[in-house]
């Protein structure tokens, strides 16, 4: 043999599966070549099985193809290969080398029977692109019922907008449609497969989601944050719990340092993979920043402490008033036969503001400030009360000190309120309630008399070129300083471990 000859790889692809590709692949075949039908459609087929019942010779085109279909699909010396498409060919006759693109089809071919069962419990619908769009069709589909292979298919395009913004990269589209059939106990389940706390979610989330949902082009986004809600709340409203099902139960124990939305939903999953999980919170009730650090009228704690419920309903035990470091160590869990120790403590220590008086009565930092209040302990403020910062915890403070009853309760921010990190809603909501935010004034120094707080000492800023965290840099502007008179002054610039 010539070495041209021994190059010769003896198998040959054909791209497209209409009635001549298919054809070719039979010939090929049954020349003794091994044959690889390549075709873009989740089916073989192509444009001729569109044309069933219209065929221009009279003849139904699938009586006509349809031995085709099943003798391709049953040839041994044919690979059929759908959803895929070729990206590339090197090489020279006898010797090519084909990069083929093959798209995930979403459904195990050799296990679907094409029973049809999925067809009935899919909630979405789409246009049918084998019928040209003149029908719908669901989600999972075949092209047509004698389309081979004749598993079932599902077309993703890529990652919704809201699925990629999500932070939990909930599966939006799949409860939203859910919720729309009214099925209502499996678009939570879907929800709960990547996020354990719906309810709270609700109505503490910034869903940007929303912000990025492409019904907001036409007209308005759809609403998913209040959908979660409602069928969050449909549930806590039940008599009856339904807890899902536990894996097989485990003998190992897991410990959760802290109670906190990480805690709990750490604690839910292993629970549900069938661990023992204890949890370990030092404040005297469970929930973290959620149940200390977000103030009532924005989660009731009706509503946190039914999610918690819940979760302590799959078996989690939660001990709460134990410091680790302090009441227990480390070490002591690993010797109580703890075999995994999760840490979970969150970020409950103020930045401090690095200024002359920070040490007076009537400063009290954002966290600690909401942790007392949400504690039922009482914070005297008197009646001008100063935040000072632009996030979350800023915005919740200044609203609960109104709350608390001063009489003028206001932001002192360096940036301008564009730049302000707190959720739009937010600010816009603390502004409706009468709080001014005063933007582009930095504070120097806290005044005090008797060691108690009698005013603030501030110079106001410019905003030059971006700094690390992309926001404008604020610069102070010479003489401008001036003096506002406070009872007190509430720092909330951020937190760390």
């Amino acid at each position: 043999m010539s070495d041209s000859n021994q190059l010769k790889i003896g198998s040959v692809m054909v791209v497209g599966a209409g009635i001549a590709g298919m054809q070719a692949s039979l010939d090929l075949a049954n020349s003794g070549f091994k044959v690889y039908l390549v075709d873009e459609s989740t089916s073989i087929g192509g444009r001729m099985a569109q044309l069933d019942k219209t065929f221009p010779t009279n003849d139904c085109s699938m009586c006509t193809i349809s031995p085709k279909l099943i003798e391709c699909d049953k040839h041994l010396n044919i690979d059929i290969v759908t959803n895929a498409k070729v990206e590339d060919v090197q090489g020279e006759l006898g010797n090519f080398k084909v990069t083929v693109l093959k798209r995930p089809r979403f459904i195990d071919v050799e296990k679907c029977n094409a029973c049809g069962d999925c067809i009935e419990v899919c909630p979405v619908e789409v246009f049918a692109e084998f019928e040209e769009g003149l029908t719908d069709r669901k989600a999972i589909y075949k092209n047509f019922p004698q389309a081979i292979p004749s598993a079932y298919a599902i077309d993703k395009k890529g990652t919704s907008p809201c699925k990629a913004t999500c932070p939990a990269h909930i599966h939006v589209q799949g409860y939203i449609a859910l919720i729309a059939k009214g099925r209502y106990e499996e678009a939570l389940a879907l929800i709960k497969k990547d996020n354990p706390l719906p309810a709270i979610c609700g109505r503490v989330c910034h869903h940007p989601c929303e912000a990025r949902c492409t019904r907001g082009k036409v007209d308005e986004p759809v609403a998913i944050d209040f959908l979660k809600r409602f069928v969050a709340d449909i549930e806590l409203t039940s008599k009856e719990k339904k807890l899902p099902e536990i894996e097989e139960k485990r003998e190992e124990r897991i410990a959760i340092i802290g109670s906190g939305p990480a805690g709990l939903t750490s604690a839910y999953y292993l629970a549900l993979k069938g661990y023992n999980v204890t949890i370990f919170e030092s404040l005297p009730v469970a929930g973290g920043m959620l149940a200390v650090g977000i103030p009532e009228y924005r989660l009731p704690k009706d509503i946190l402490n039914a999610e918690i419920d819940y979760i302590k309903g799959l078996g989690v035990e939660i001990r709460t008033n134990t410091r680790i470091g302090v009441d227990l160590t480390i070490q002591d869990l690993k010797q109580d036969g703890y075999k995994a120790i999760f840490l979970a403590v969150g970020s409950h220590i103020s930045r401090k503001l690095g200024i002359e008086g920070e040490d007076l009565q009537g400063v009290v930092h954002g966290v600690h400030f909401l942790r007392d209040i949400s504690l039922g302990k009482k914070v005297p403020l008197g009646e001008r009360v100063a935040v000072i910062g632009g996030g979350n915890v800023a915005i919740d403070s200044v609203r609960t000190a109104l709350r608390l009853g001063a009489k003028e309760a206001f932001i002192i921010y360096r940036r301008s309120i564009e730049e302000m990190p707190a959720n739009e809603e937010e600010i816009e909501e603390a502004e409706e309630e009468g709080i001014k935010i005063h933007c582009l004034v930095a504070p120097v120094r806290i005044l005090g008399k008797d060691g108690r707080v009698v005013g603030l000492e501030c110079i106001r800023m410019k905003l030059g070129e971006p700094d690390e965290s992309g926001r404008k840099r604020p610069i102070p502007i010479e003489d401008s300083g001036f003096i506002i008179e406070v009872d007190a002054v509430i720092p909330a610039i951020g937190q760390s471990l």
